[in-house]
């Protein structure tokens, strides 16, 4: 007899809240990380990573892609969150605490992943407009 699993969309909430965070972690890599570093006085060593990464510099250039892939998936990941917030755990204890851990975790990952999204939003669209008002 074949023990209980958990529910797929439980499953595929978890997985589209992984997939985000590795969309949006494209975001930082982008626009992000770049800023930072020369704003540190890191220029160099942001040199020497581009040197290292040359994909860097296609993130860079086809950012508006980069972030529009981004947020699809976030609002996918966000749908599947939403859709599986109420779905029954099973009663068998030990599924049930994997149940609400895989909740607890899918949600934690979701909300890194609208940070780390926002954070490379603002650096890579809002903060270059901000400057621009300045001059």
């Amino acid at each position: 007899m074949n023990a209980p699993q958990l529910d797929p969309g439980l499953r595929s909430s978890a997985w589209g809240a992984w997939l985000s965070l590795l969309a949006s972690s494209s975001t930082l890599l982008c626009c992000a990380l770049p800023a930072l570093m020369v704003t540190l006085g890191a220029g160099a060593a942001l040199a020497g990573l581009v040197s290292a990464i040359p994909q860097l510099i296609w993130l860079s250039l086809h950012k508006v892609w980069v972030f529009a892939l981004a947020a699809v998936l976030l609002l996918v990941a966000g749908a599947l969150q939403w859709q599986a917030r109420r779905l029954p755990c099973p009663v068998e204890p030990r599924l049930a605490a994997q149940c609400a851990r895989v909740r607890r975790v899918g949600a934690w990952v979701y909300g890194l992943a609208l940070l780390f999204y926002l954070l490379g939003l603002s650096f890579a669209f809002i903060l270059p407009l901000l400057d621009g008002a300045a001059s």
